[in-house]
C-alpha cells in the first residue's frame, strides 16, 4: 500500500466516523459518494470483514476496523520515521546538529554556547528540539537527535553516555503568604531553612513528568513529606507567576531569571 493510499484511507474513515453519512463524508473530502463507497467496500472485501458499523448511528469502527485503523496509523508513524531518517542522511553534508533540551533550560543555556559555536562553525545548521527530557531521551535512542541536554544524568538509559557540565541548582520561591517569607530579604542564604520545612508549605508544582517535578518528588520521598499541592501547571513560568501572586511556594531552576522588581514580593532560597 502506498503512503498516499494509507493516508487517504485514514482520512476517509475519519470522515465517515465524523459524519456517520457517506454523502456528507464524501462532500467534506471533495470526492464523490459512489467513489467513497467503492473504496471502503473494496477494502472490506479484501479483508473479508466490515470496517464500520452502519446499522446504527453514529458510525463506529468494528473490532476488525480498529485493528485495521491501528495498522494504518502505524504505517503513518513508520513513514514519518522513514522521512526523518532520509532527511538526516540528506542533511549530513549540510552539517546539521540536532540538539534536544528542556525549554526553560534552553532559554538559559543555548545563548551561552550556540552563538559562539556558530561563529566558529558557520556551515552548521542547528535543529533545536525543545521538549520534556524523557521524550528527547527517546529521540536520542531512535537516532533522531545528536545529543540532548538535561539536568540529571543519573536517571538516563544505561545505553547512553553522559557528560557533566556542572551543577544546576533549584530555587525555592517563597511568597508573602508563606510563613517562611522574610521581609526585605530577597535572597535567603542557602541552608537557612530546612528543606523539609520548605516542602511542608502550600506548593505550586509543575506537572508530573517535568524535570523539576521529578527532583521535587524525589525530595518529598527522601524527607517523607505528604505534599499540600494547591496547583499544578505544565509551564514553569506559570507556577512562578502564581507564586508571585501569593498562591503558594514553588521551585524553579536557577536558570530562570527573577526580575529585580519581583524580589520585593518574594524571598528566594537555593536548594
Amino acid at each position: 500500500m502506498s503512503k498516499l493510499a494509507s493516508q487517504d484511507i485514514l482520512c476517509y474513515i475519519d470522515s465517515l466516523l465524523k459524519y456517520s453519512n457517506y454523502s456528507r463524508a464524501a462532500q467534506s473530502l471533495y470526492i464523490s459518494q459512489p467513489y467513497l463507497t467503492k473504496v471502503i467496500k473494496k477494502i472490506e472485501i479484501e479483508l473479508g470483514c466490515e470496517l464500520i458499523t452502519r446499522n446504527k448511528l453514529p458510525y463506529r469502527l468494528t473490532e476488525q476496523g480498529k485493528i485495521y485503523y491501528q495498522y494504518l496509523t502505524s504505517l503513518e508513524h513508520s513513514y514519518a520515521k522513514l522521512m526523518r531518517e532520509i532527511s538526516y542522511v540528506s542533511d549530513m553534508g549540510n552539517k546539521v546538529l540536532r540538539i534536544g533540551i528542556l525549554p526553560s533550560l534552553g532559554a538559559y543555556l543555548t545563548p551561552l554556547f550556540l552563538p559562539a559555536f556558530l561563529e566558529l562553525h558557520p556551515a552548521y545548521k542547528i535543529n533545536l528540539v525543545e521538549d520534556l527530557p524523557e521524550k528527547n531521551e527517546k529521540r536520542l535512542q531512535n537516532n533522531e537527535l545528536d545529543f540532548w541536554i538535561g539536568q540529571n544524568s543519573s536517571s538516563i538509559s544505561p545505553n547512553l553516555n553522559s557528560f557533566n557540565w556542572g551543577r544546576h541548582s533549584y530555587q525555592a520561591i517563597i511568597p508573602r503568604c508563606c510563613e517562611l517569607y522574610q521581609e526585605n530579604v530577597a535572597v535567603i542564604p542557602e541552608g537557612t531553612i530546612e528543606i523539609s520545612t520548605i516542602l511542608n508549605q502550600k506548593l505550586i508544582l509543575t506537572s508530573k513528568g517535568s524535570a523539576i517535578r521529578k527532583q521535587i518528588d524525589q525530595l518529598l520521598s527522601v524527607y517523607k513529606v505528604q505534599p499540600n499541592i494547591v496547583m499544578e501547571s505544565k509551564e514553569i513560568y506559570t507556577v512562578l507567576k502564581l507564586a508571585k501572586h501569593n498562591l503558594g511556594l514553588t521551585f524553579v531552576p536557577e536558570s530562570i531569571h527573577i526580575k529585580s522588581a519581583l524580589r520585593n514580593t518574594i524571598s528566594i532560597q537555593s536548594l
